[in-house]
């Protein structure tokens, strides 16, 4: 209950919505149940055709439902006394379809008002999994399977929102309905309606342990969807490399195998959510018999004030009572399915950040002397990719890291703008630790370019202005002439309006890099890292590029990795990292001298250009 508790928090005005929700039910309840109420002086009209009909008196005011039924049988009794039972009929008839037109008119406004609940609830869960997964660190998503996360923005919340809708009828309106059903069936009989409330506990037992067994299953259910869904992410954005390799049998037996997993378990539930239908039909027919045979008895009996007519009556409204119970059994079934996928939506949106801001966190306004990494060392998990870094970079020098893969060049990189924290020691920015700073304002003073060029499905202009919604058209042309961007986004379709596909599909390898140039440029930022951003691209784009880094570069603080070593011999320093360690440093020509590391893999890159 209190899952279901915190998916209805998410609905704004949630009070008064469930306050007119709650009155139109009652209301729709109240007049259905007088539909059916209505059968019993029908059935005195037509069973008591040839008997002189008494009058009875107006009954004193009292809030009961006796008083209702005294009025209504005075002025029902005195159409029959002073018109016939032929206009008494039509009365009664004409009573009906009024009451049954009032019951839709107040289901239909509080399904209006269901729906604004699920359409709202839906909105802002989405929103609250899409604004804290965004806030989650780079490491989250390194373990995390981006299928799952997908199928829980999906699936699940499509799982919730079904939940709230039938949970609204079948565990908010649906034990109204019971009770105003029981209340009128107490009126007519407290002797037959307490012997009904014996038989029913039954039901509820053999449909509970239906229930409890698909919540289980409802959880593997999703989490099977979601392997699904990774599955196919995967598939799809690799498709080259599935081909390039045969590996489509390979695949497909992948998808396979979950496949046939996902089926089992959903056919399981399936099996299990359409027997609680039958199951509680058959069973509320036995209970009916029941009572047709406790009941009948009670008629029979001589001295039984049970007429035949208010018999039949007892049995049409409880008859009623059979189909919002099933409802709730059904509607508590899709509850724990809702429940489940509610469940893995929570667990994102409770995940906390591992990088958070400091309840004292201060502004980072002006980068004014050096980055420094004083005894740092880091680990993924329990093995150190960096071990005991002591470094400083000033303000305008252009640091170089090199070394083999795997080194720990890009992990230290990617400390300074706080994608990581240090296992051990500190980074730190004019002498204070990152961690003293708000994130935001310490990478608003950070440019990154990727060898992965990030773009996104939109136009060039919005791409290069990602992030920065306030820039104008000529610092965007600015920016684009700085990376050696302009000339062929000219040459594009539309321009600057041009729409470049998933990833930036629609342009070349080179093209792409320089988009991400351009938006570094256009962010103008003091501090520039530059991870491995010419490696993938063929000569004469590299030329481009780094041409354009080179605008970038100038007066900036810049970090920059390369496997290329002919890109970095300018850089006012070199660091050689190796197994985690800063083994060599210094300028080109003294790392060259040295005869170390660095000297070696310099001629080894040497003798494969020859």
């Amino acid at each position: 209950m209190k899952t279901f508790q915190r998916i209805l928090s998410f609905t704004p005005n949630l009070g008064s919505r469930l306050f007119w929700f709650f009155l139109f039910s009652i209301l729709g309840i109240i007049f259905g149940a007088f539909n059916i109420v209505l059968v019993i002086p029908m059935l005195t009209v037509l069973f008591n055709s040839g008997n002189v009909v008494d009058v009875p008196a107006i009954p004193t005011f009292t809030l009961s439902a006796d008083y209702v039924t005294g009025v209504f049988n005075h002025y029902f009794y005195l159409i029959i006394h002073d018109y016939g039972r032929l206009n008494a009929l039509i009365f009664v008839c004409a009573l009906i379809v009024v009451c049954v037109f009032l019951a839709n008119v107040f289901r239909f406004l509080e399904r209006v008002v269901a729906t604004k609940v699920r359409v709202d609830l839906v909105r802002n869960i989405r929103l609250e999994i899409f604004s804290n997964v965004s806030r989650l660190h780079i490491g989250f998503f390194n373990s995390e399977r981006k299928g799952d996360l997908i199928s829980r923005f999906t699936n699940d919340v499509q799982e919730v929102e079904q939940a709230v809708m039938n949970s609204l009828k079948a565990v908010l309106k649906e034990p109204i309905t019971i009770i105003v059903y029981f209340s009128i069936l107490f009126t007519i009989s407290a002797k037959l309606t307490f012997f009904t409330l014996l038989v029913l506990p039954f039901t509820g037992g053999v449909l509970a342990e239906i229930i409890k067994r698909l919540k289980r299953q409802a959880k593997q259910s999703q989490e099977s969807l979601g392997r699904i869904v990774n599955i196919l992410d995967e598939t799809f954005g690799g498709i080259r490399v599935v081909k390039a390799f045969n590996a489509r049998a390979f695949i497909i037996k992948k998808m396979e195998e979950e496949s046939n997993y996902y089926r089992r378990v959903n056919k399981s539930m399936s099996y299990k959510n359409e027997l609680a239908s039958p199951v509680s039909e058959v069973l509320g027919v036995m209970i009916v018999a029941a009572i047709i045979f406790f009941g009948g008895n009670m008629v029979l009996s001589a001295d039984s004030t049970l007429k035949p007519e208010v018999f039949l009556g007892f049995l049409a409204i409880f008859a009623m009572i059979i189909q919002p119970a099933k409802t709730f059994s059904n509607g508590i079934t899709a509850l724990q399915k809702g429940t489940a996928s509610a469940a893995r939506i929570f667990e994102v949106i409770d995940t906390q950040p591992v990088i958070q801001n400091k309840p004292d966190a201060i502004q980072l306004d002006e980068f004014k002397s050096a980055i420094e990494f004083a005894d740092v060392t880091f680990a993924y998990n329990s093995e150190p990719v960096l071990k005991n870094i002591n470094l400083s970079i000033p303000k305008g020098k252009m640091v170089a890291l090199v070394g083999p893969s795997g080194g720990g060049k890009s992990t230290l990189a990617d400390l300074v703008p706080r994608f990581y924290d240090p296992t051990q020691g500190e980074v730190r920015i004019d002498g204070k630790s990152l961690k003293d700073y708000e994130i935001k304002s310490l990478r608003q003073h950070m440019g990154i370019v990727t060898q992965e060029s990030i773009l996104f499905n939109d136009s060039i202009f919005n791409n290069i202005a990602f992030g920065m919604p306030e820039a104008t058209e000529a610092e965007v042309v600015h920016a684009a002439k700085v990376a050696n961007a302009h000339d062929f986004i000219m040459q594009s379709d539309e321009g600057y309006d041009t729409v470049i596909g998933e990833r930036g599909s629609k342009l070349s390898g080179g093209q792409r890099q320089r988009l991400s140039i351009a938006r570094a440029v256009l962010k103008n930022p003091p501090i520039l890292i530059l991870d491995e951003a010419t490696s993938a691209l063929d000569t004469e784009s590299e030329k481009l590029v780094q041409e354009a880094l080179f605008s970038l570069m100038k007066s900036r603080t810049s970090i920059v990795i390369a496997h290329r070593l002919s890109t970095i011999q300018h850089a006012d320093e070199i660091i050689v990292i190796q197994d985690g360690k800063i083994v060599e440093r210094g300028t080109h020509e003294e790392l060259t001298r040295h005869g170390g590391v660095y000297r070696k893999l310099s001629d080894f890159q040497n003798t494969d250009n020859n």
